[in-house]
């Protein structure tokens, strides 16, 4: 067949057909991916750690499980009824049973957590309530034994491994509240085999220090009390302080026992069986420093609260010294004694006046009997006239010398009158004055004097200082 001829402008396929080939979008692979997941490994087992837990408002709980190499998200729904929630912390390892999905919207794979079992929960769980049970049965956690930590301790010691976390947080917290505080390490390790020994030999070794520096220095250098700690970590981790042999030690100890062992929600043997048992360890060195701490806040305050009440105690002294000096000056003996001078004053003025008074009358009216003499029988008149004054005057004198007997009669009545209340006149005859030799406050009363008290006696002539006897 001859071969059709092309024109120049036939230049074949441009653009040829696709080939055949299937493109999905990326719902349908993660679809694919999460039934194949689902088909392939479903329901199944794992252990790890917890961390980064996180509960929503919803009830539902996510949170990661890691190991050294990996880490698996998972979720537990609020639906999951029979599951235990409360084994899910952060730190804690665990054995989970889910079903192993995948979230589409994020395109990551989960599980699905359908049950919880801690790690070697059954086994140290059983031995834990076992020696519980004993321990308790014995006496050991008997709330009459517990003794009262000390309120101002000055040395105590420290039973912890000198690497780990727990030490840094109690120091920290002694540095900042009482750094006068003394601390003895017993060094030892806090977790693994051989752990409770060294813990229990640690606990020995510190009341055999403190009971030597007592018997060499009069207690000087003994200890308080003795702080067992570590930080927080799985039941494994802290087992050492679940064993009987850690109990006994405690149990043993002649210095009183502080257990801060773990987070707040771990609670251990050693915790039972200690005097006091606290959340964490930085808890438990607020409470050994608590004392000191609170009182170095109570001495701080007090002297700007001395200062105010002796401020305060001067004022109201100050205003009962003037009271009583006003009053002093008014019912003083001096001063009723001007007041009788200055009446005096006015009656001798108002004496002389009458004096003058009189006299002028009887000038005037001698006057006009040498005027009416001079108009009738002078000599006669005159030696009547004379007579008559000879008479008045001795009848003025008589008033004038009558007037000022009187007058000089009351003055010396008040004048007795006055030497009578003053004391001078009270100590001469026989009394004496007895005041507090302090403060020279008068004391009338023999209920007002203490046993003790320094008295101060005055009489006629001359002070007795003496000291009251009970």
């Amino acid at each position: 067949m001859p071969r059709r001829v092309k024109s120049q402008w036939e230049f074949g396929e441009l653009f040829p057909p696709e080939q055949s080939r299937k493109v999905l979008t990326v719902t349908e692979l993660t679809w694919q991916i999460k039934r194949l997941l689902e088909q392939q490994v479903g329901e199944t087992w794992v252990t790890g750690e917890v961390t980064n837990l996180r509960v929503q408002s919803s009830g539902h709980i996510y949170f990661t499980l890691k190991d050294a190499g990996a880490q698996l998200n998972c979720v537990l729904f609020r639906g999951e009824t029979q599951v235990d929630r409360s084994l899910l912390q952060d730190g804690r390892k665990v054995t989970l049973q889910g079903e192993v999905t995948v979230y589409e919207p994020r395109g990551q794979y989960q599980l699905r957590v359908t049950k919880i079992e801690l790690q070697g929960i059954g086994a140290l769980q059983a031995a834990f309530e076992k020696l519980k049970q004993k321990l308790k049965a014995e006496g050991l956690f008997a709330p009459e034994r517990k003794r009262a930590l000390p309120r101002y301790p000055q040395r105590i010691g420290l039973v912890t491994s000198p690497t780990g976390a727990a030490i840094r947080d109690v120091l920290h917290v002694v540095q900042r509240r009482n750094p006068a505080l003394e601390i003895i390490l017993a060094a030892c390790r806090v977790q693994g085999e051989g752990a409770a020994q060294e813990i229990a030999g640690a606990i020995r070794l510190l009341n055999e220090f403190s009971a030597a520096q007592a018997a060499e220095v009069e207690r000087q250098l003994a200890l308080d009390l003795i702080l067992i700690t570590r930080g927080g970590g799985s039941l494994e981790d802290l087992w050492a302080f679940n064993e009987e042999v850690v109990a006994r030690a405690i149990f043993d100890s002649a210095l009183p026992v502080v257990s801060a062992v773990g987070h707040e929600i771990d609670f251990t043997i050693s915790d039972f069986v200690a005097d006091v048992r606290a959340a964490t360890p930085s808890a438990a060195a607020e409470i050994i420093t608590e004392g000191v701490f609170s009182s170095s806040q109570f001495l701080a305050e007090v002297a700007q609260r001395m200062g105010q009440l002796a401020l305060q105690q001067m004022d109201d002294k100050r205003d009962e010294l003037t009271q009583m000096t006003q009053r002093l000056a008014r019912v003083h003996p001096r001063r009723r004694l001007n007041d009788w001078l200055q009446r005096l004053d006015d009656a001798q003025t108002s004496l002389l006046r009458c004096v003058k008074q009189g006299a002028r009358q009887q000038r005037l009216a001698w006057q006009a009997l040498s005027e009416r003499l001079g108009r009738v029988r002078p000599a006669l008149l005159l030696r009547q006239k004379l007579e008559a004054l000879a008479q008045a005057e001795r009848r003025l004198h008589e008033q004038v010398c009558g007037h000022l007997e009187k007058w000089r009669s009351s003055l010396s009545a008040l004048e007795g009158r006055l030497r009578l209340l003053g004391p001078e006149q009270v100590l001469a005859r026989g009394y004496s004055i007895t005041t507090d030799a302090e403060s020279g406050k008068v004391l009338r009363e023999a209920k007002d004097v203490k046993a003790g008290q320094r008295l101060k006696s005055r009489l006629k002539a001359g002070e007795i200082f003496s000291r009251a006897e009970p």
